[in-house]
């Protein structure tokens, strides 16, 4: 398997956890204090229909991920997954930083390494 091929296979499989994680706090499981700020032990309506748009938003970051590495069809064409790639690089390096400053002590421990990860397969895949 080729770096690009196992980067994006380890970003989607961490995506899927993500969008697991996400539907778990959509349907009400008590682990809001890792998402979110950490405010609410269980999400508030608004709150769920964020965690809906982020599992959509992982879907596509997956597809992106895989169309970078040559496993799927691009969306549009190569140019344009290139160019999406950086940007949910750079979008995954903000992350970092709002994780780590997130009054949530376990949002901090638990978010922000699980985006470090994400943003360095994601510079992996925009570098190829």
């Amino acid at each position: 398997m080729q770096l690009a091929q196992f980067a994006a296979v380890a970003a989607s499989v961490l995506l899927a956890a993500l969008v697991v994680f996400q539907g778990a706090l959509i349907a009400g499981a008590p682990l809001g204090r890792f998402a979110w700020g950490g405010q609410h032990n269980v999400l508030p309506t608004k709150l769920r229909i964020g965690s809906a748009t982020s599992i959509v938003l992982y879907v596509l970051f997956a597809y992106v991920a895989l169309a970078k590495a040559g496993m799927v069809p691009p969306l549009v064409n190569d140019g344009f997954t290139d160019v999406f790639c950086w940007v949910l690089t750079g979008y995954l390096a903000l992350g970092i930083v709002l994780n780590g400053i997130s009054r949530s002590k376990p949002e901090r421990l638990v978010m922000t390494p699980t985006v470090i990860v994400l943003t360095g397969l994601f510079l992996i895949l925009a570098l190829q």
